[in-house]
């Protein structure tokens, strides 16, 4: 039976790495920007989509150079990949009149698309994201639908009637 279980869809990996990158926003909105237990966020579901493809991104880092590079050289590339997608999908949205961000508050941004203020968040976020992340998701296994085994119905009889 554990011969014919298959990996994850790609739909479902970018599933679950679009619902991590969401959770972990607003915990930072809520714990860091707003300090609020509220959790009253202006979020836009146009992130789904950005966490979810970086997600996949960065898991194509991890299967490339898993074996060959250390763990620090992976996390600063999987953080050049997280700016890179921020300021590309970013200025996409802009130009669709739908990014739901702007950092131009913050000393080191560029276009308000991204900040290197946000650079060890990043470096940490990734460090997490590959190892409870992206390596857990690359394990997990869809089995076949189980099926309960037939049994037979008990008797019950009245003995002394």
């Amino acid at each position: 039976m554990e011969g014919s279980a298959e990996p994850l869809s790609l739909l479902c990996r970018s599933y679950i790495y679009a619902i991590h990158g969401y959770f972990c926003e607003i915990l930072f909105v809520v714990l860091i920007l707003d300090q609020d237990w509220v959790f009253q966020g202006a979020l836009s579901a146009c992130s789904l989509l950005v966490y979810g493809t970086c997600g996949l991104g960065m898991e194509g880092i991890y299967l490339q150079l898993r074996g060959d590079c250390c763990l620090l050289t992976r996390c600063i590339l999987y953080t050049s990949c997280i700016y890179l997608w921020q300021f590309a999908t970013g200025y996409l949205l802009r130009c669709l009149g739908a990014c739901p961000w702007d950092h131009g508050h913050l000393r080191y941004n560029f276009m308000g698309l991204v900040a290197l203020e946000h650079g060890l968040l990043f470096f940490v976020g990734a460090l997490l994201l590959e190892r409870l992340v992206i390596a857990p998701t690359l394990r997990l296994r869809l089995g076949p639908v189980w099926k309960a085994k037939e049994r037979p119905l008990p008797k019950f009889e009245l003995i002394h009637d």
